[in-house]
């Protein structure tokens, strides 16, 4: 089991603090959110990036729904070349109440869900480097010369991880198909052990991560280790009330993992 901690709220600056202090404090990965409108998640990644050496960074999540996927690319793989291959990108179609409507950005489910695995499938091609096109009913690609960068240290790639409804397998298809799982369950925002024994009998011997996120007051990491979860996210989102988030985060963070 790796520890991770996600950032409730703070400014690019503070989450290159936080990294640190993760780092020090023995976590093994520290993670934001991407929003609509406000702190930058990948500039805030890179600047955590800088200030460390060895925790994972990534995203908590990213809804590709609304990234044009050129530029989502080209973000994750400036910062893994900056963090030496440190980072995951996790996707899902996002919580719509965070503004998706106030900005125009696409609501309709299912659309959301094809310009996600469009977007993947761009991100992923154009890691691979070129040649590359893609065809698509929502974006259009075609191989470049155009000098650039697009290098990433991970191979065959970053990681991705992805939202799985455990009651809509569709959705459970899509994220089998990539490097690990965030589970989700209809109004409960934990799966249940048996459930989780059941996905990693399903995906067998293969490196998958199974992603579970809480508070380790209030939940035993050690049995979801032993269900079969690899990754426990720390989270405490109430801090975003507090007068100081970012004070918070810190502290829990001193307190070390809770293993």
């Amino acid at each position: 089991m790796r520890y991770g901690f996600v950032v409730p709220w703070a400014d690019a600056d503070a989450i290159g603090d936080l990294a640190a202090t993760a780092e020090e404090s023995g976590w093994d990965g520290l993670f934001v959110w991407e929003p609509v409108w406000g702190v930058d998640a990948w500039i805030a990644l890179a600047l955590a990036a800088v200030r460390t050496s060895r925790v994972r960074l990534g995203t908590l999540l990213t809804p590709p729904s609304r990234r044009r996927p050129w530029e989502l690319a080209s973000q994750v793989a400036t910062v893994d070349r900056l963090s030496d291959g440190r980072v995951i990108l996790s996707v899902g179609l996002g919580a719509i109440d965070s503004g998706f409507d106030k900005f125009g950005e696409e609501c309709d489910r299912r659309i959301r869900a094809e310009l996600m695995d469009e977007c993947l499938d761009i991100v992923t091609g154009l890691w691979a480097g070129q040649p590359f096109s893609y065809d698509g009913k929502h974006y259009t690609v075609r191989p470049t010369e155009f000098p650039t960068i697009g290098d990433i240290v991970q191979r065959p790639r970053v990681p991705v991880w992805c939202v799985g409804a455990l009651d809509h397998p569709k959705s459970m298809k899509r994220a089998l198909s990539w490097d690990g799982l965030l589970p989700q369950v209809g109004g409960n925002s934990h799966p249940s052990l048996k459930q989780i024994e059941a996905i990693r009998e399903q995906v067998g011997d293969r490196p998958y991560d199974i992603v579970i996120e809480g508070q380790g007051s209030e939940h035993s990491p050690a049995a979801w280790a032993s269900a079969g979860a690899t990754w426990w996210i720390e989270s405490m989102w109430s801090a975003v009330n507090e007068t100081d988030a970012a004070l918070a985060a810190n502290d829990r963070l001193l307190q070390g993992p809770p293993r």
